[in-house]
């Protein structure tokens, strides 16, 4: 019998991360420096940008700085640890450090889900009801659907949270993983977690499926409007920017439906981590590549704040 683990603030986990692969970790140790940095200073230039140049103040960049920000402590909430571990010997992560961990990695993700959903309806509303455009995207209610969408994100971290602080945990303190999340955490438990493996089932499709069924309406929307354009200007604004999102959508959504919405296995937990490692170090910096290059918008912002226009 292993003996209970209590989960007290001076308890802790062993992160193993890619501890089955040691000829890796320098390796993933630089590349992830790379992309983290990345990360920081391409979301930290799309927020500056939209804040200082006044014609950025729309709709569209308003949620791209909500985007933005919340890839920032998306990453900050995982890969500084994982830096650290990959760095030097200790692999250690407190109690409380990976509740808190366990908290914010979840309630990030969550809120990314619906954000994303919100700027397809942005979307939506620019290419098929561009006269009414200012009235549906009011400021008022573009700041009303961001609360929202972090609210609702926050609300259900904090239900799979509680539900980790009651499941007894054995003795046992390493997570297969390189971060604190639900399903490695659940493999510690000595009970029976089938309740908690449910809940996270129907939580996943609730933020991942409908949330892709929304966005797949808006562009279906979106390209029955293409089709009756007659404008090749308009035509390669709207792909401009809504293939910019398509393409956010898929590499954010693809790899999370691997791994929440698929049966465990042993052969699927070391893919996982991989899978979880594209979209908590690379699609957070590729965001502001893919919303930025091509674009006249901040290619004109730039300009104008460099004295050039």
């Amino acid at each position: 019998m292993m003996e209970k683990f209590n989960g007290t603030s001076e308890d802790y986990f062993i992160l193993l991360g890619f501890s089955n692969w040691p000829h890796l970790e320098v390796v993933l140790f630089v590349l992830i420096l790379i992309f983290y940095l990345m990360t920081l200073i391409g979301n930290m230039f799309i927020i500056i940008l939209s804040y200082l140049d006044s014609h950025l103040h729309t709709p569209m960049y308003f949620f791209l700085s909500n985007l933005s920000f919340l890839d920032l402590c998306y990453t900050t909430s995982s890969l500084p640890q994982l830096l650290v571990n990959l760095w030097g010997p200790e692999k250690t992560i407190s109690y409380t450090g990976c509740m808190v961990q366990l908290y914010f990695v979840l309630a990030l993700g969550a809120t990314e889900c619906i954000l994303l959903v919100v700027m397809s309806y942005d979307r939506y509303a620019a290419v098929c009801k561009p006269l009414h455009y200012t009235v549906l995207m009011h400021p008022r209610f573009c700041h009303l659907l961001a609360v929202a969408s972090w609210v609702c994100g926050f609300t259900n971290s904090a239900v799979h949270s509680l539900f980790i602080l009651w499941v007894p945990l054995c003795g046992n303190r390493q997570v297969d993983h390189f971060f604190c999340e639900v399903p490695a955490l659940l493999q510690l438990s000595c009970f029976d977690t089938r309740a908690n493996e449910l809940t996270l089932m129907v939580t996943s499709s609730i933020f991942v499926l409908v949330p892709l069924i929304l966005i797949f309406t808006s562009y279906g929307a979106i390209a029955r409007a293409v089709l009756r354009m007659q404008s090749t200007t308009g035509l390669q604004k709207v792909f401009r920017t809504c293939g910019a999102h398509l393409m956010v959508v898929s590499l954010f959504f693809i790899p999370v439906m691997c791994i929440y919405l698929q049966p465990s296995t042993e052969n699927s937990q070391d893919q996982g981590k991989f899978i979880a490692l594209f979209y908590t170090v690379v699609t957070p910096s590729l965001n502001p590549l893919i919303y930025t290059l091509r674009n006249k918008d901040v290619r004109g912002a730039v300009k104008r704040l460099m004295g050039q226009e």
